[in-house]
């Protein structure tokens, strides 16, 4: 701050000025008025002396108590100044963003993108395209053109042509499996990646298009290709062609490595190459992990392939695809153990015993197990593709030995779940039979159709299927889970039970990213579109994870820190100063906690939002 006021002038009046640097834009103001010459005159022989003394007031309380009095003059008549743009603006900036600003320059993406471009000349940042990209994919997810048209949303208000998007989306598809690499090695400076166990799924995302995408052949090696875009078994049943992700996890639920595939692809047939890249990324030391995953994406091969090079598996396994001989040894109502203190125990008496008294409370959420050796991959319904001389593929009754054995578990609490959601079901199955033709409905083996039949009578009429009915409620409570670990029950169990972690990022992509339906048509802007998707999870999960660990009694979800950040917005005062226009909260105290990047604060000067603006804070 310093003093103006007019020299020229023979009754000047002082003020106290404040210089406010803005990105590019220098502005000042007059913060205070000290008094004219004449009036100071009455109270001091030296008006300009005690003019400088007031400003040096002002500059000492703003350095000690980082506080300065502002006198602010409003004209309630004053207009609104108009822009020419057919529709208003809201001149609120985002700030919340700078906290995911935090974990992606520690993911050092300005350095892989520096180092894939070092040899080329084009005005394009990648970086900052990307950046942003991923903030918007995080806070307002949208089209790209969507995105790009709410660049000035965000404080920095970022710079760049719709053209960059498309052309930084060509280079990141174009070092794909670079780009996804220096992910991982950069993530685990941020948190510890713990890869002993990794989780694999698979889902499909819908995008929209009238038709899939033709094949297409390698210009340079002729090999015939797929197109991305096809028709296949769609998880959010839309009738779109359709484009396939699976997707790595550890155990902190935080996404390792991706791939994209054809919507039509079984999905079993994507993870061991997808594996065999993990295995790379992870090198000698580290190559040595449990694949957990669950019952369609466990075949003989996946089986097989855990079996070597010291990884192991453990996945679900179907009660109802046991051979008779294993499901024999399933109901054999014997050598059933409690989970809890390896005591013996009976099925009978866990589907009996009366839950509301209060011995039996920590019975009833408690499980009895039994380990069943399952070495012949018939025993337990598995299939192979065999290759036939015309080259096309059939599926066939795997009959191959492979060490494993098959871990039986009952809960009396499961039991109860299921048939309560399957008298739901046959409560809609009656409906259907008083009200409506059955015929209309499309079958399908988890629709409530399956429990009606028709009857053996001549006018072809309809009942409940008692016995269906029946067969499904022997396997209430039952779970099995197949692995060639020799270690304690529990431990794998627990390892089966993360597994809903890798589900939860498959909802958070699809409904808080909103990253379907996408919009683009060639294969190289899908991935990439995947790719900025991925790069918005991997924040957000590192993110997650440490507010998780800075703070282990409070529980933070996906919606109070999504909210949080997309509500922290700041409003110019007169190009003094900024307010922020948010309240406190849980959230933003865990942020704070662990970035300190000082955005609980109720007014900013712009030079000190600028500062935190900086990679290097």
């Amino acid at each position: 701050m310093k003093l103006n006021y007019d020299r020229k002038s023979k009754d000047p009046t002082y003020f106290v000025q404040l210089g406010i640097r803005n990105g590019k834009k220098v502005t000042t103001k007059n913060i205070a008025r000290i008094g004219k010459h004449s009036e100071l005159l009455k109270i001091t022989d030296d008006p300009l002396a005690y003019a400088k003394e007031q400003v040096a007031k002002y500059n000492e309380e703003a350095k000690k108590n980082n506080k300065v009095d502002m006198e602010v003059r409003l004209d309630f008549a004053e207009k609104i100044k108009s822009t020419g743009n057919a529709a208003s603006t809201s001149t609120l900036k985002n700030t919340g963003y700078l906290y995911l600003q935090r974990l992606y320059y520690q993911l050092e993406i300005d350095k892989f993108f520096n180092g894939v471009t070092k040899d080329r000349k084009f005005s394009l940042k990648p970086d900052l395209v990307n950046r942003f990209m991923t903030y918007s994919r995080i806070l307002a997810p949208d089209s790209k053109l969507g995105s790009f048209e709410k660049l000035n949303t965000f404080y920095e208000e970022p710079a760049f042509d719709y053209q960059h998007i498309m052309r930084t989306m060509d280079l990141m598809y174009e070092y794909y499996n670079e780009y996804i690499g220096h992910l991982f090695k950069a993530s685990g400076k941020i948190v510890k990646r713990n890869t002993a166990v990794c989780y694999y799924d698979c889902t499909n995302y819908y995008c929209e298009a009238e038709s899939q995408d033709p094949d297409y052949v390698d210009e340079v090696t002729g090999e015939v290709f797929t197109g991305l875009r096809q028709y296949g078994f769609a998880k959010d049943h839309k009738p779109n062609p359709l484009v396939e992700m699976g997707l790595f996890m550890d155990t902190n639920g935080i996404p390792i490595s991706m791939c994209i595939a054809p919507g039509n692809t079984n999905e079993q047939t994507t993870a061991i190459p997808l594996e065999k890249e993990l295995v790379k990324m992870f090198g000698e030391e580290k190559n040595k992990f449990i694949y957990c995953a669950d019952a369609g994406l466990s075949s003989y091969h996946i089986r097989n392939f855990n079996s070597m090079g010291g990884r192991a598996f453990v996945v679900t396994q179907s009660v109802k695809k046991l051979s008779d001989v294993l499901k024999q040894a399933v109901f054999n109502d014997c050598d059933y153990r409690l989970l809890s203190d390896d005591s013996p125990v009976s099925i009978e008496e866990l589907k009996t015993f009366d839950k509301k008294e209060e011995k039996n409370r920590f019975l009833y959420i408690d499980k009895a197990y039994k380990i069943i050796e399952a070495n012949t991959l018939l025993d337990v319904g598995l299939y192979e593709e065999k290759i036939l001389d015309n080259k096309k593929t059939k599926r066939v009754k795997s009959k191959a030995i492979l060490k494993q054995h098959v871990i039986i578990t009952f809960s009396r609490k499961s039991m109860e779940y299921q048939r309560f959601i399957r008298n739901r079901q046959i409560g809609r199955a009656q409906k259907i039979l008083d009200t409506m033709d059955p015929d209309q409905y499309k079958k399908g083996p988890n629709d409530v159709t399956r429990f009606i039949r028709k009857t053996k009578e001549a006018d072809e009429k309809y009942e409940l299927d008692i016995e269906k009915i029946r067969e499904e409620e022997k396997y209430d409570g039952f779970y099995a889970i197949a692995t060639n670990l020799d270690d304690c029950v529990k431990d794998i169990l627990a390892i089966n039970e993360q597994r809903y972690q890798i589900e939860d990022c498959f909802r958070i992509l699809k409904t808080d990213f909103a990253s379907r339906p996408y919009f683009h048509r060639t294969r190289e802007r899908i991935i990439a579109h995947f790719m900025i998707c991925y790069t918005a999870l991997l924040i957000y999960r590192l993110l997650e994870v440490k507010l998780n660990r800075f703070d282990k009694n409070t529980h933070l979800t996906t919606r109070n820190i999504i909210e949080t950040l997309q509500n922290m917005q700041v409003a110019n005062i007169s190009d003094l100063c900024y307010a922020a226009q948010y309240t406190g909260s849980k959230t933003l105290s865990a942020l704070e906690g662990v970035f300190s990047l000082g955005l609980d604060k109720q007014y900013y000067l712009p030079k000190e939002l600028n500062k935190k603006c900086r990679k290097n804070l």
